[in-house]
């Protein structure tokens, strides 16, 4: 299907008399510098999960020095802002199919500026861990919104591609963002990981305001309540391929989060790196995912049936998590940081094509209710991410052992889901249209 153009691109001149080339030229100009900042305000949007993460991993050992507290409860920093994330997306999911995109998201962006800030203040853990889940509250309108604009602007092959382009910029966040906080580490201590967070919200507010017009016009809006957003959300469950689509991209996310977890105390306590060392193996790692959603959606979109695609980089996640349980169990003997660095490479790389492709595929099923939708793929990502995420450490800080476990049972049933609910060899039926108050 082709592209359909971003809605803040400026309209053509209705006059019957062609315009001259200079006039032409120009229109296109604005309309290609249009779309390219969309593209970087959504890219922003969705990297908005990894920068509050991971520009503040390689603080976690200093955090638990500071804050008196155990690594299991520190790590619940990351737990909260996850879990924030998760409901926060099921709660502005369906609120933006009501009033829009703009209103809720820049709302939200506004309230994560201030509650990052606050985080920049927190005296205590528990202080930490409750400003942490607000954050992530707030930070789900963009991420949540970003993905139903995709929705609202493309569909078909060119929506896989633009999430692989997307990828391009969001998965440069988790490259910048440990480099970012391992400098600041450098003439601060963790609170100035957090003013640095602040300062980049801010500016992705101000991109938003400025950049981000509506995508989704009044007479595509739902006007019905609370009652209608479940009943739209339980139509879209109903769907067992999109179902399918969605807890196979959520376990798999639960398995990267694994990784996002527990690698700080993996690399940096059980190897003894230096936080400098961590992120620069951290920023390796999202260069290998990036550079494989780039060989997804300009090799293989359009060229290779997307589940096929997906099937193979479920297979490879699969495959790295086996051999990451057989090294930390010493199956091989005692290995060293680099055989282990190069399976969380393949794992990360791997990603590049999976989280895409099952975005991809699930939102193509639900054009009448993409924010919904997206809340529901958000939500299930994160929320499993949450769960996953105090397991890696719960052997304490000495082994690699729960990270490569959860890592595998998490890949394991991601791969399961794809084959049970979603088919891939059998023809698939229209989608189920929920059902929804005032369409």
């Amino acid at each position: 299907m082709p592209e359909r153009g971003p809605a803040t691109t400026p309209s053509h001149d209705s006059s019957p008399e062609p315009p001259s080339a200079p006039a032409a030229t120009a229109s296109l100009t604005r309309a290609r510098r249009t779309s390219l900042l969309v593209t970087f305000v959504l890219g922003g949007l969705t990297a908005l999960p990894p920068l509050s993460m991971d520009m503040y991993l390689p603080a976690l050992p200093q955090v638990t020095g500071a804050l008196n507290s155990s690594a299991a409860t520190i790590q619940l920093t990351l737990t909260a802002c996850l879990a924030g994330m998760a409901l926060g997306q099921l709660v502005i999911g369906p609120m933006s199919d009501r009033w829009g995109r703009r209103r809720p998201l820049l709302v939200g962006m506004a309230v994560y500026v201030l509650a990052t800030a606050i985080c920049a203040l927190a005296p205590t853990a528990e202080l930490l861990i409750s400003f942490r889940l607000l954050q992530g509250l707030a930070g789900a309108a963009g991420v949540v919104i970003a993905r139903a604009v995709v929705r609202d602007l493309y569909d078909g092959d060119e929506m896989a591609r633009f999430f692989s382009t997307l990828m391009l910029i969001s998965g440069a966040a988790p490259i910048v963002a440990p480099l970012i906080g391992g400098q600041v580490l450098r003439f601060a201590d963790w609170r100035g990981v957090f003013v640095v967070l602040t300062g980049v919200g801010a500016v992705l507010t101000l991109m938003v305001w400025r950049g981000l017009g509506e995508t989704l016009p009044p007479e595509r809006r739902h006007t019905g309540g609370v009652g209608s957003a479940l009943r739209t959300m339980r139509g879209l469950l109903g769907d067992r391929v999109f179902t399918g689509y969605t807890l196979t991209g959520g376990f798999a996310f639960a398995a990267l989060f694994s990784y996002i977890s527990a690698s700080p105390f993996v690399v940096q306590e059980i190897y003894g790196a230096s936080p400098q060392t961590f992120s620069l193996l951290f920023g390796l790692n999202s260069v290998g995912l990036i550079l494989v959603g780039q060989i997804n959606g300009k090799l293989l979109v359009g060229r290779v049936s997307l589940d096929k695609v997906l099937a193979v980089g479920l297979a490879v996640v699969t495959a790295s998590t086996v051999s990451l349980l057989l090294m930390t169990t010493g199956v091989f003997g005692e290995v060293g940081l680099v055989p282990v660095a190069t399976a969380l490479f393949v794992l990360m790389s791997a990603m590049g094509i999976v989280l895409p492709n099952t975005n991809a595929q699930a939102l193509m099923r639900t054009p009448h209710a993409a924010g919904s939708a997206s809340a529901l793929l958000g939500t299930s990502s994160f929320l499993v991410g949450a769960i996953a995420s105090p397991l890696v450490g719960i052997a304490g800080e000495d082994t690699a052992v729960p990270m490569a476990l959860v890592q595998l049972v998490c890949a394991v049933l991601a791969a399961s889901c794809f084959l049970v609910l979603c088919r891939p060899w059998q023809k698939r039926g229209a989608p189920a249209v929920p059902a929804t108050a005032g369409n």
